[in-house]
């Protein structure tokens, strides 16, 4: 098994330990500060993401400790005093930690994951965090967009030998069954996390032997209560799929026992698929699917689907586990508040000449607006001690374009910002993955299509209270100044 408790204090970028030795030589490691992870813009133009990796992250800072191995690595750079490395060697977390939970659409701009506590801690968070939420989101976003244009058809996840090395493999197959596929090749992740396993055969397979017909009944010999035929290897109509039912009735008829499919995996699976389909039908094998892979993405099954292809599930490899056409799931990690000797917060913000770059100050919760249906409207971002109240309705109104306000009745709120961490110790307990994976499937459910379409999706409003608006305001002109 991968361990998934391994200690990874030291994956983190060398100028979160430099930054850290500064805040510590001026006194500061008692000092709190809040930090936000947010993202700016949904991967493939889109109208949303898919939140993923907390289960991840848990397991890293539920073994954060520096060992002596990496002191002493630390000592060997000349860059740390000892009074520093002295106070690494006893690090505890006491930190706050809220977080969007996995399988939850996520918007731009929003704080998915918030951190409250000494800024050493925060800072030394920071490149653990971005790594393990910026590759399971990405993922599991993208998989959930290729299998909503699958439109109902199973989805299979076949890209480990394509992943940007092992951990990209194991934990990408996790985040796209969160996303929605029903199953993964890879083992390992199959075994670890209980996803359902699943394969037929490679071309070598059919070429090892004499002719492609003994290559099939070969196979169905040994697996005839999983037989999935690969029918491309020489030539599609004139070989692969006779040459299957042959083997489907001289093998399996006989054994009572039904093909589990055949699979396409090159040349006009549209065309080819419709043919199989008439082959199989004639020869009294209706029951038996066809799989289509070869470099398919969300417009390519889309496409084969308008075009009407036979084709009842998809092995989808390197354009899921690698998020192909847009591969950087881009989410930042920025300061949004400090306390002062007195106890209060201090709003912290970065500008920009770009306003989707300027950051949003304070320690904030994020809400989902509801409709009387269970239809999410809006999100609505709070600074942390506001409570929002919907029984009388609530106006929203665009942060940027203010003048676009809508007032929503009969509607309800919800919490998004889950506490994780409660001063370093633990509070939440993750479901299993199965239970994720059935709820990323209902939250997706709650948007509207408009949001989930592929081209030009309609913009999901993330609003900002009065409360906070005013305090961004009024620190913005400050700054500015």
């Amino acid at each position: 098994m991968l361990d998934i408790r391994r200690n990874l204090t030291t994956m983190t970028d060398f100028y979160e330990l430099t930054m850290s030795a500064g805040y510590f030589d001026e006194g500061y490691q008692d000092k709190i500060a809040v930090f936000d992870m947010f993202f700016r813009r949904v991967p493939d133009g889109g109208g949303y993401a898919i939140m993923a990796g907390l289960q991840q992250f848990i397991d890293a800072v539920d073994n954060l400790q520096f060992t002596k191995e990496d002191i002493d690595y630390l000592r060997s750079t000349g860059m740390f005093r000892e009074e520093f490395l002295t106070y690494l060697s006893q690090f505890r977390l006491h930190c706050n930690i809220w977080a969007i939970e996995e399988g939850v659409p996520i918007f731009p701009q929003e704080p998915i994951v918030t951190v409250e506590g000494p800024a050493i801690e925060c800072q030394l968070l920071e490149t653990l965090l971005l790594v393990t939420f910026n590759h399971q989101c990405l993922i599991a976003t993208k998989s959930n967009r290729i299998c909503r244009a699958a439109s109902g058809r199973a989805v299979m996840e076949f890209g480990a030998r394509r992943a940007q090395g092992y951990d990209a493999a194991y934990f990408g197959a996790r985040a796209a069954y969160i996303g929605g596929c029903g199953s993964t090749s890879c083992v390992m992740a199959a075994r670890d996390f209980g996803i359902p396993a699943s394969g037929t055969m490679a071309h070598s397979w059919v070429q090892m032997f004499p002719s492609e017909y003994e290559a099939f009944k070969k196979y169905a010999e040994l697996y005839p209560d999983a037989c999935v035929l690969l029918v491309d290897t020489y030539n599609v109509l004139r070989h692969g799929v006779p040459d299957a039912i042959k083997v489907f009735d001289e093998v399996l008829k006989p054994m009572g026992k039904r093909p589990k499919g055949i699979r396409i995996d090159s040349g006009d699976i549209a065309y080819l698929s419709k043919k199989a389909r008439r082959m199989l039908d004639e020869a009294g094998y209706p029951d038996c699917p066809i799989c289509a892979s070869n470099s398919l993405d969300e417009y390519l099954v889309r496409d084969l689907i308008l075009q009407g292809a036979r084709v009842d599930s998809f092995g989808i490899g390197e354009n899921m586990i690698t998020a192909k056409s847009d591969p950087v799931f881009g989410g930042v990690y920025k300061l949004a508040a400090v306390k002062d000797e007195a106890g209060n917060y201090i709003p912290k913000m970065k500008l920009s000449e770009s306003a989707e770059k300027t950051t949003i100050p304070c320690l904030k919760k994020v809400w989902r607006i509801y409709d009387e249906d269970g239809k999410a409207m809006a999100d609505l971002i709070t600074l942390a001690d506001e409570e929002v109240e919907t029984r009388h309705g609530i106006t929203l109104f665009d942060p940027v374009e203010t003048w676009k306000e809508r007032t929503y009745v009969n509607c309800t709120a919800r919490c998004l910002s889950t506490p994780i961490y409660r001063e370093g110790r633990r509070v939440y307990t993750s479901p299993g993955l199965e239970d994720i994976r059935k709820f990323c499937k209902a939250q997706v459910g709650t948007l509207w299509d408009e949001v989930k379409r592929f081209e030009n999706p309609h913009r999901y409003y993330v609003d900002l209270s009065q409360k906070l608006w005013d305090t961004r305001s009024e620190l913005l002109k400050k700054l500015s100044k």
